[in-house]
């Protein structure tokens, strides 16, 4: 899109019109947006097709339209993460990541659904409801990116930026049949985020691009990466070319004796299989030491501040179903909280140095699919799994810091995307999009969501 509009094939206008058009279309059964901001869209985009006329420098994503998770400050509109907690709030300015898009000339088109706090890996809340997966509307797109990872998958937004605190960006992606990084803790600013991602959430959560491919990641994470003196966590790291030359690749199916189903490893090992045609080896890989990296990663989660804790049980019976599931566990003491930040960093030690060998390791998003509404169980080779053992795959980047990069493989027999990751090493985030945009150009194109290629501009398909 960015090349058509330099190029003068389409205009700013006509590409936001599109979008809106196609969000007229399907967000009543999808439910992907919190709200729609036609009207300032358009005005931006003819804004910028007259700085165009113009001859003004343009910006890389000058003229095309993207989304924002609902858990982003978008100046003089709220911020409500889901929650009725958060009913009457209005930022005062831009998140960072807002700012950065808006700098390089992009278009918001709206906020979309998060569940409740972000504490859930199903989209619903009081507030704006349930959101659909567009591959099929009695599956959830996954949490807490859901309206995120909806909108894109149905071509109601080039991309956006979404955060990634367990999973976030990954799971949705993987489940709506899209691409996502979580990249290096650091890398994206998280300033102006709900919750708040310097301490505790940023220990585990970042800020990071969704779109529909690598290669549109890649434009997205050069938009946004970039210190940023407000984040505690922010590190000075430049954008940096990255070559694949002499990298090799750990391939692990499934994390140790956890259940995943047999069509996703059978895509990981597609993944492997079309990696190693690249002339990019790959070998079997299983760290050892890492069994309770899930564990801890659940403390971590489970630490907001004591303040918050008080209030949201005080109005428990106000908070949605997916919230009262994490109020009913307790927070961890700080001895708790102290003995597994050591224990994570003896992990991550010991990860790394095996990690040596390996630029990064392809693995499972996830062990399921995307599940149906409120499923929480599910039975894999005879065994019977939940949703915590399910996300483990996920969770094992958070809790260690590391960069993970998703995109989709292949499709179930059910009519389902399939996405793999690549769990890299720290601040190598441009190697993991490389890797990504060779491993998209090996799978071949992706049609998406029932088919289709694109949204209707005339004659012209955008992709």
């Amino acid at each position: 899109m960015a090349s058509m509009l330099r190029e003068g094939a389409i205009s700013p206008v006509e590409l936001v019109e599109a979008h809106l058009k196609q969000i007229e279309r399907l967000n009543p059964s999808l439910n992907a947006f919190v709200t729609v901001l036609a009207e300032s869209a358009l005005e931006e985009a003819r804004a910028r097709q007259v700085a165009r006329l113009g001859g003004l420098p343009m910006g890389l994503l000058d003229g095309v339209p993207v989304t924002i998770k609902d858990s982003f400050d978008v100046a003089g509109l709220p911020t409500l993460a889901g929650s009725r907690l958060r009913s009457g709030n209005r930022a005062s300015e831009d998140a960072t990541v807002v700012a950065r898009l808006r700098r390089e000339g992009a278009i918001l088109l709206g906020k979309t659904n998060t569940p409740e706090l972000l504490a859930s890996y199903e989209t619903d809340n009081l507030l704006t409801g349930r959101t659909n997966n567009p591959w099929d509307v009695e599956r959830t797109p996954g949490g807490s990116s859901g309206g995120e990872a909806a909108a894109i998958a149905a071509f109601c937004s080039a991309g956006g930026v979404a955060s990634d605190g367990g999973g976030s960006i990954r799971v949705p992606a993987h489940f709506c049949g899209i691409a996502g990084l979580k990249p290096t803790l650091g890398r994206v600013p998280g300033t102006g985020h709900f919750p708040s991602m310097g301490y505790p959430g940023g220990l585990v959560g970042v800020a990071g691009p969704m779109a529909r491919t690598a290669e549109d990641l890649r434009l997205l994470f050069a938009a946004l990466a970039g210190y940023d003196g407000q984040d505690p966590f922010s590190a000075p790291v430049p954008l940096r070319v990255a070559t694949v030359a002499g990298v090799r690749i750990g391939v692990w199916e499934q994390f140790y004796r956890v259940p995943v189903d047999p069509e996703i490893r059978a895509a990981v090992r597609r993944a492997a299989a079309l990696l190693e045609a690249l002339g990019i080896p790959v070998e079997d890989f299983e760290p050892r030491g890492l069994e309770r990296a899930p564990n801890i990663w659940e403390i971590f989660a489970r630490w907001p501040s004591a303040a918050t804790k008080a209030l949201l049980k005080a109005r428990k019976t106000e908070a949605h179903w997916t919230l009262r599931e994490w109020l009913d566990s307790e927070p961890p003491t700080a001895e708790q909280v102290l003995i597994n930040l050591a224990s994570r960093d003896r992990m991550r030690a010991s990860l790394l140095r095996k990690m040596e060998s390996v630029a990064a390791v392809l693995m499972p998003v996830c062990g399921v699919a995307a599940f149906r509404h409120r499923q929480r169980k599910w039975e894999i080779a005879g065994q019977e799994m939940g949703l915590f053992q399910a996300m483990m795959p996920a969770v094992l980047a958070n809790v260690l810091g590391l960069p993970a990069v998703t995109i989709p493989v292949a499709v179930s027999r059910e009519g389902l995307p399939i996405g793999v990751q690549l769990m890299g090493r720290p601040y190598e985030d441009e190697l993991l999009l490389e890797l990504a945009v060779r491993l998209e150009e090996a799978r071949g194109p992706w049609l998406g969501v029932s088919g289709h290629s694109g949204v209707q501009l005339g004659q012209t398909r955008v992709p």
